[in-house]
């Protein structure tokens, strides 16, 4: 059992703005300290980052609104806390507490993914599908529900219909889609919005390419401050990871798909 939704569902937009935002941070800065929330809904986009580096207001504009369209920026900025910027000052340590379980992904949730790819390429709007067992639900904003039964004859599609989506008609916040995201993995975080020093990306990416790469469970903890992790130092977790997010194109594109993608 399975859901997926698209890069368009308004949870993926707030994923996405804070993506794009900690890509800026990045251009500005090898190793910026950053964190990211975003909630976006009926005109507005209210954003809080704390960051160890300036970002433009111009620029946070523009991300928003070509992410997510012409909507009313709310954007406060505040420096990072001086204890967090401590534990990094001089190398990368666990920047938190966190739990992280890797699981590797099953058939059926790469058969959901390529369904859900598969429409998004159609329709780029908000959408939703759930794959449990045999049983597929879709729900996929502007779209024609006959067309998509024609596709999927054995599908439950649009049980209320047609309809718009988006943000006029949902709030999206980060970080609320990591069943979407992680599947059957496990964190006691979100994985989007924030630097590489943050254990909630560099320590679930790492569990999660070695889940796959073992083919079986991979669960580790850390505690902030920590300079090892599975027995590897704090350093080359965040390489891997760093090598991980430049493969697939920067923060913005990791929070389209998540780990799923």
């Amino acid at each position: 059992m399975f859901e997926k939704v698209n890069p368009c569902h308004p949870d993926k937009l707030a994923d996405r703005i804070a993506g794009a935002l900690v890509d800026l941070a990045y251009a500005k800065s090898e190793n910026p300290k950053i964190a990211v929330e975003v909630l976006i809904g009926h005109g507005v986009c209210h954003i809080i980052a704390e960051t160890s580096t300036a970002l433009n207001a111009a620029e946070v504009k523009a991300a928003v609104r070509r992410i997510a369209g012409r909507l009313k920026v709310d954007y406060r900025e505040v420096a990072q806390d001086t204890h967090l910027a401590a534990n990094q000052e001089d190398k990368f340590r666990c920047g938190d507490n966190g739990i992280f379980k890797g699981v590797p992904v099953t058939d059926e949730q790469m058969q959901l993914l390529d369904i859900a790819r598969t429409i998004f390429a159609k329709y780029p709007s908000d959408g939703k599908y759930i794959l449990d067992g045999k049983r597929l639900i879709i729900c996929q904003s502007n779209a024609h529900t006959a067309a998509l039964e024609e596709l999927y004859p054995d599908a439950v599609i649009n049980p209320l219909g047609d309809w718009t989506g988006g943000t006029d008609v949902d709030t999206g916040a980060t970080n609320r889609k990591l069943g979407s995201d992680m599947a059957d993995s496990v964190t006691g975080g979100g994985l989007h919005g924030k630097d590489l020093s943050k254990a909630d990306v560099s320590v679930n990416i790492y569990a999660w390419l070695k889940a796959q790469a073992r083919k079986t469970p991979v669960e580790l903890s850390c505690a902030i401050g920590d300079e090892y992790v599975d027995g590897r130092p704090y350093a080359e977790i965040v390489s891997i990871a760093r090598k991980y997010i430049a493969r697939i194109g920067g923060f913005e594109k990791f929070a389209e798909w998540g780990l799923i993608r």
